[in-house]
């Protein structure tokens, strides 16, 4: 799901910037998610490998868009 963030990378580092919002909030949505599966005293390892991709593509996109 993550992935799609690609195009919209892409396009900001080709001048074609886009709104950072929701990238922003998608990041900061899964390092909530990443840090509650990390933070259980039996760690919940799909949850918190699930949005890490999240984390670094969501704010890969947000500083690009800046």
């Amino acid at each position: 799901m993550y992935v799609s963030y690609i195009p919209q990378i892409i396009d900001n580092l080709h001048g074609f910037k886009t709104n950072p919002t929701q990238p922003l909030a998608a990041a900061i949505n899964c390092s909530l998610w990443v840090c509650y599966g990390l933070l259980q005293q039996k760690k919940d390892w799909p949850i918190a490998i699930a949005n890490f991709p999240g984390v670094l593509f969501g704010l890969i996109a947000f500083f690009t868009a800046l």
